[in-house]
């Protein structure tokens, strides 16, 4: 079936605001005397949301703390930090001239994820974005790739997710959708290679030559 829908990941896929990430954490640290961590740590514990990030670092007492500070300190920081994937507007472009349905299915949470993508001049692009709101909704889960179909009214075998995460594969899976995983966000070509996506491609821009 051809692709009608093209499903994307936000950070690490589109966006890289690692940087923005790593400054708000590590102020998160420092308000909670904790030591400071390294850009690899931090991203290689991203993607599974906010809260389960910040719990990556801190202890179990400390997550709400620890969360709201992280919170407040971010938008600034997503602001200042934060820049667009190269060659990924020109992606988009091009594939919405070519009439697909583009979307947004992210684990980070609605307000940083509009944040971003007004920030960086995305909204144009995505007919529709969908983000985890909670826990319940956090790919793997399929809830958000459920969703974006069902309001674009699309076949699942019409549609693709495309990420950079193995937790993307398994979302696309257990939602019933091919993945194509993308390198150079949070997980190596092995850890993506393992989890058995549709497709791997080096760069973003190889998209283009979808059918």
């Amino acid at each position: 079936m051809t692709t009608e829908l093209i499903i994307f990941d936000l950070d690490g896929t589109l966006v890289d605001a690692y940087k923005a990430i790593e400054k708000s954490l590590n102020f998160t640290l420092r308000r909670l005397s904790y030591p400071r961590t390294n850009p690899y740590k931090v991203r290689r514990s991203v993607g599974w949301g906010d809260e389960n990030f910040i719990r990556t670092f801190v202890k179990d007492e400390d997550v709400k703390r620890g969360l709201q500070i992280y919170r407040r300190h971010h938008k600034a920081s997503l602001l200042k930090h934060s820049r667009v994937i190269p060659k990924a507007k020109r992606t988009l472009e091009i594939l919405k001239r070519r009439n697909y349905k583009l979307a947004v299915a992210s684990n980070r949470p609605p307000r940083f994820s509009n944040i971003l993508i007004r920030h960086l001049d995305l909204k144009k692009y995505f007919d529709l974005v969908i983000c985890a709101k909670d826990k319940n909704e956090i790919k793997p889960k399929p809830d958000l790739l459920h969703r974006i179909i069902r309001k674009l009214n699309i076949d699942p075998a019409a549609s693709l997710y495309v990420g950079d995460m193995t937790i993307d594969v398994d979302a696309g899976k257990n939602a019933g959708i091919k993945t194509i995983a993308v390198l150079g966000g949070s997980s190596s070509r092995a850890e993506l290679k393992r989890a058995k996506p549709f497709k791997i491609i080096s760069k973003i821009t190889e998209l283009k030559f979808i059918k």
